[in-house]
């Protein structure tokens, strides 16, 4: 599909708005919609139990997902948001009094508190402490110990839109015997990621914000070599290998990611995301990482322009992502004007982050510049 056909999936342009939040929650393209309203129907007035619909749906969407990913679709497996699924990880693992767990100082809580959840078993968490809203892996690398058993960051981070070197983190968790785990939540959608040619054991992210799905749907991403040792920490009728025979009572889990499942998941996001990530593979997704990063390139080039310096100016490509934020003085009120005009942004922790998707155009990206002259 051509761009201009991908923009006609948005009616909100209509109106003029200009969306740069999409690291928050992304809008919901009409082809979702439109799916969402046909599941509506069914579950109302139509087939009502279109579980058998629900099964092929579901296999689809893995498979969209999977080549998202570059992963095999039976890696992955549906929670309901990256806290749980990392929750799972964390209580899943045969963590003892003593082991330890590096995690990164700006890492978003989903990423940080089921971890510290585990130092009521004698586990320790070290943090890795950024600098101007980057980490290092060396800086990883250095507070390794034998006693580390887990590193888990975010491939993109939600405050800076800083991305690691997932390749270099990886082979060194790798040698190292080393659990990695990712938050792909802010990247997935918006970057390249390449499980087949990435030592990431675990890997979780959320539908509704590049990816423009529903909210209350996530995904996860368990290696073969993971699911040997990560235990089910929570069971439930879909859990198991032959999950209709309801009577038998045979926790026999599956040779798949399906054992870390409980029972229904987001039959809905599910629906939706299937028909969100035809937005993707429709338009290539080696078109839409290009597209959004010309457009976070010319973002930060017109920004200086401004007089602003974006936090990652002297960062390489290979560190942007498709957030881009700045210091600035009263970044709420900023936000605020800006929504007066319909132009749509956020604020985290004083910055200012804007976040553009691949579809968006320089035009509204001049727009938004423009407006942001007058007010700051």
């Amino acid at each position: 599909m051509e761009k201009e056909e991908i923009r006609k999936l948005f009616p909100y342009l209509k109106s003029g708005k200009i969306y740069f939040n999409h690291a928050s929650v992304g809008p919901m393209p009409s082809n979702v919609a439109e799916a969402l309203n046909r599941y509506a129907k069914q579950r109302s007035a139509g087939v009502i139990n279109n579980y058998k619909q629900f099964l092929l749906v579901n296999l689809r969407t893995k498979k969209k997902l999977a080549k998202l990913l570059h992963c095999p679709a039976e890696n992955i497996a549906w929670g309901f948001n990256v806290g749980s699924a990392m929750s799972m990880l964390a209580q899943g693992l045969n963590f003892k009094s003593g082991d330890r767990i590096i995690l990164g100082d700006i890492e978003f809580p989903s990423n940080v508190y089921p971890f510290l959840n585990l130092r009521h078993k004698g586990v320790e968490v070290d943090f890795v402490k950024s600098e101007n809203g980057i980490l290092k892996i060396e800086d990883y690398e250095k507070l390794i110990t034998p006693k580390t058993k887990l590193i888990s960051v975010s491939l993109v981070q939600f405050l800076t839109g800083f991305k690691i070197d997932l390749k270099k983190l990886g082979e060194i968790c790798n040698r190292e015997n080393i659990v990695l785990a990712v938050d792909a939540i802010q990247a997935a959608g918006a970057v390249n990621i390449d499980l087949k040619n990435l030592n990431v054991d675990f890997l979780t992210g959320g539908a509704q914000k590049w990816l423009l799905g529903l909210q209350g749907l996530a995904y996860f991403y368990v290696s073969s070599k993971l699911q040997e040792i990560l235990q089910p920490s929570i069971v439930g009728w879909q859990s198991v290998a032959n999950p209709w025979s309801l009577l038998n009572y045979d926790l026999t889990f599956p040779n798949n990611a399906n054992k870390y499942l409980t029972g229904t998941p987001n039959v809905a996001g599910i629906f939706a995301l299937n028909k969100s990530l035809d937005v993707f593979l429709n338009y290539g997704l080696e078109n839409v990482f290009a597209d959004l990063h010309v457009n976070v390139k010319y973002l930060m080039n017109k920004l200086v322009e401004v007089g602003l310096s974006p936090l990652l100016l002297t960062e390489p490509d290979s560190s942007l992502s498709g957030i881009v934020s700045v210091n600035v003085q009263d970044s709420d009120r900023i936000k605020e004007e800006l929504a007066e005009q319909n132009i749509i942004v956020e604020t985290r922790e004083g910055l200012l982050r804007i976040s553009p998707h691949f579809y968006n155009t320089r035009e509204e990206i001049d727009a938004f510049l423009d407006a942001l002259r007058k007010i700051i």
